[in-house]
């Protein structure tokens, strides 16, 4: 009797060392996915492209073993309508997300959106975000309400009242020294790599630089040819090659795919310390190129094929559906109408993006359409940022953007039926998107009166 049970508690033993075995190798084959934003980063501010006076060894090796993407754009030229779009996969418009949210905000993410952190966290992911979240700072709107497991960073721009860290739901520290903000965030996400190296992950990193202020450690500062702002981009670059690194050294480099892309274009106005577009017109806050044609690159050792390029239409939209693809996560994925489309064909070097049409919004507005090669914008007046001119009025204006990156050449005289064309196509995505909530507020006036009155009264006071 007892030779039975002996053979009975091995075949058990067996079994379960099987069935482990089975699931150990199900959730390692679920890849990893590594999705790194940099905020207000100029399209020509890295090596890869086009950038000389600044060094960025690390992002520019992403694009010698990956995959370059030339014509990759974020769904607005402000961050926190990109920042909803990037982890939904659709238009913020649809979210009432027209502007940016300040620290005085009372409203945030809606909560009926699922993220790609809740669609992931469903379907057996640890995930993580560490940086600027930018999406509502009350309770209901922060990471872990919006299925991220970890969260450690600034809730805002850290030109904002809201510069503190916090560590999940609550404030970690009231002090920030901001020269430190990308190595914080670096050791964070290197150390939840480590951490869940034997179980798929969804890491989220949200650089708050190169937004202004600019900061830099000791280590970097001083060391470009591009004064402070060349300083933090080369930081920037050295925190790609520490999370590359440690992916490496966690074994889990060819089945983690890693998103290097930038919330908008450069912010011009602060000139030296703005960035730079590179070829584009204009930059953030706009809907040129410039403001929302963003510098990204896609990596994964032995499944995108080293130094290729793709220089047709793709947007930050399409990262939820292609993750979604990606890691089998169909069950767990939103049931709300999506704005991108899986773009693993354009990874894997097996396809192109079907859909060739993206419209431009700004301030929840469509200001441009593009279909195919082709951008049309309807006559603006002129676009302020903080009472300066930053764009003159413009007439109509139609480009060839394969041509014509730089938006320089006005084709509209020669060109009547591409407009007619371009017009038909605008018109029906709009009926096409339907009904969208009313905006978000997002800033609430202050009453000023009783400043006003004194004022009035010292004035009178003193005559």
């Amino acid at each position: 009797m007892k030779r039975i049970f002996t053979i009975f508690n091995t075949f058990l033993l067996v079994l379960t060392a099987g069935i482990i075995f089975a699931q150990s190798g199900q959730q390692k084959s679920k890849p990893n996915i590594v999705v790194i934003l940099a905020d207000d980063l100029g399209y020509g501010d890295i090596g890869a492209f086009g950038a000389t006076d600044i060094r960025t060894p690390n992002i520019d090796n992403l694009a010698a073993k990956g995959l370059k993407l030339t014509s990759f754009y974020s769904a607005s030229p402000v961050c926190s309508p990109t920042r909803a779009a990037l982890i939904t996969g659709r238009y913020p418009k649809r979210m009432g997300i027209e502007h940016v949210f300040f620290p005085e905000s009372f409203t945030g993410i809606p909560s009926d959106e699922v993220t790609i952190a809740e669609a992931l966290k469903g379907n057996g992911y640890k995930t993580a975000i560490f940086g600027k979240w930018h999406l509502g700072h009350h309770r209901q709107f922060l990471p872990l309400q919006n299925g991220f497991d970890e969260y450690y960073g600034i809730p805002y721009s850290n030109d904002m009242q809201g510069v503190v860290y916090l560590r999940g739901n609550e404030v970690d520290s009231m002090k920030v020294n901001q020269k430190y903000i990308t190595r914080t965030y670096t050791k964070e996400a290197t150390r939840f790599i480590a951490q869940n190296k034997n179980q798929p992950f969804f890491l989220y990193v949200t650089h708050n630089m190169p937004h202004v202020p600019l900061y830099a450690s000791p280590e970097f500062e001083g060391k470009s040819k591009r004064g402070l702002y060349g300083d933090v981009i080369e930081e920037l670059d050295w925190s790609v090659g520490e999370i590359v690194k440690s992916i490496k050294a966690n074994g889990l480099e060819e089945n983690t795919l890693v998103i290097f892309t930038s919330d908008n274009g450069p912010w011009l106005i602060f000139d030296v310390e703005g960035g730079s577009a590179g070829p584009l017109r204009q930059g953030k806050g706009t809907t040129f190129e410039g403001g929302q044609r963003v510098p990204t690159l896609a990596y994964w050792p032995g499944k995108i094929k080293a130094g290729s390029v793709y220089d047709d239409l793709a947007t930050q939209l399409d990262l939820y559906p292609t993750i979604i693809s990606l890691t089998g996560s169909q069950k767990t994925q939103t049931q709300k109408q999506l704005d991108g489309e899986d773009i693993s064909p354009v990874l894997f070097g097996t396809g192109k993006r079907k859909g060739t049409e993206f419209a431009y919004y700004s301030n929840g507005i469509i200001e441009a359409f593009r279909k195919g090669d082709w951008k049309l914008r309807l006559p603006q007046a002129d676009i302020r940022q903080n009472d300066v001119v930053l764009v003159p009025a413009t007439d109509t204006l139609l480009f060839n953007l394969r041509t014509d990156a730089g938006e320089k050449n006005n084709l509209v005289k020669t060109n009547p039926e591409k407009i007619k064309e371009l017009l038909a196509a605008w018109k029906a995505y709009e009926k096409n998107i339907g009904e969208t909530p009313t905006a978000l507020v997002q800033r609430m006036p202050a009453d000023n009166s009783h400043i006003t009155k004194r004022a009035a009264r010292a004035k009178k006071a003193g005559q």
